[in-house]
């Protein structure tokens, strides 16, 4: 796969980040997450929910602050808003995509009608706001967990499309309560 060129302007740095690979279960709490949204609010709260879970979180507002966070350090998995201030999430996952095209991405969104395009471009989830923090995190650690081949099937069309994510999954227990933390649900089972 040829990668597609970058703008002048926001270069992605070709040699910080090495080969894409599953993270082994024991590892999957040392990953590290880039969270790239424009809303303060939801970047707090995702940072501490990640880490309550052990990840290691790295945030960003806008597209260059993406990818400067991303040449900086190696990233696991990047978690992308699409409706960025004065930027559109998909410029940032293209940049970061035609670097390392096997990297596990979340797009979250309020937008309508993404799948599509998600499928397309080889998204590994997409998932709507506001978002449910039980099944975000199981995204997570299943993305994670990943095969490179399976990411590359994916990206080729041999595999299903995207993990669609319902924005708000039908309560079935009468002892789950959901709270909602700067756009994202957090469900809770009471026993």
């Amino acid at each position: 796969m040829t990668p597609r060129p970058t703008t002048p302007s926001q270069p992605v740095a070709p040699s910080v980040h090495p080969a894409p690979r599953a993270v082994a279960a024991t590892d999957l709490r040392k990953a590290k997450i880039l969270v790239v949204d424009d809303d303060a609010q939801i970047r707090e709260s995702l940072r501490k929910v990640l880490r309550a879970e052990g990840y290691e979180v790295v945030l960003a507002a806008e597209v260059q602050e993406g990818i400067e966070k991303y040449n900086a350090e190696p990233i696991d998995l990047l978690l992308l808003d699409l409706n960025l201030a004065g930027d559109n999430g998909w410029d940032l996952f293209e940049r970061l995509t035609s670097h390392n095209p096997l990297l596990p991405i979340i797009i979250i969104t309020g937008r309508a009608s993404q799948e599509e395009l998600a499928a397309g471009a080889g998204v590994g989830a997409l998932m709507r706001k506001p978002l449910d923090v039980p099944v975000l995190l199981q995204t997570i650690t299943d993305l994670l967990a990943e095969s490179a081949e399976t990411r590359l099937k994916r990206l080729v069309g041999w595999h299903r499309g995207p993990r669609r994510v319902p924005p708000n999954p039908v309560q079935n227990s009468p002892h789950q309560t959901t709270t909602e933390l700067g756009g994202l649900e957090e469900s809770r089972h009471e026993h």
